[in-house]
């Protein structure tokens, strides 16, 4: 019996695959569980759609990505943070992951995850930085900043 997994079963198949499997095995154990379903043509023809869809969705993440990256790579792009400093050359307060996140979105319009963005221990000198960013999947970045003395 021809059937398609809804899920991963160990040893058996991964989610969205076709494959033959014993009757009993399928409808006893699989489709009981709903691990599986029947692979019928209307079925087979969803999935495919599903595929499709899931495929083209990818495509326009990615495209999005790399016009993220487009844009941070742009000289312009340069987040400017004014910070007090104090006499040893060392910002009061830091700038996190998440200062950097919402200045991005407000000098530039560009929404990128806080926790996508690769901030080793907090900044807290004044200067340019560079800062790598992960935008998607195996696309990243960096976010360049300038920390000036307020």
């Amino acid at each position: 019996m021809k059937v398609i997994f809804l899920a991963d079963v160990k040893g058996k198949g991964k989610k969205g695959e076709i494959k033959e499997m014993p009757t009993g095995y399928a409808q006893n154990f699989l489709i009981k569980k709903n691990l599986a379903k029947e692979a019928t043509a209307q079925a087979i023809g969803e999935l495919r759609g599903k595929q499709k869809s899931e495929e083209k969705a990818h495509a326009e993440l990615v495209a999005e990505a790399q016009s993220i990256k487009a844009k941070l790579a742009e000289e312009a792009t340069l987040v400017e943070f004014t910070e007090k400093v104090g006499p040893d050359g060392r910002t009061f307060g830091s700038i996190t992951s998440k200062k950097i996140a919402e200045e991005l979105q407000k000098q530039f319009g560009i929404k990128i995850d806080k926790r996508h963005i690769k901030v080793d221990s907090p900044i807290r000198s004044i200067g340019l930085i560079d800062v790598p960013v992960k935008i998607y999947q195996d696309i990243a970045g960096v976010i360049r900043l300038r920390v000036k003395e307020g």
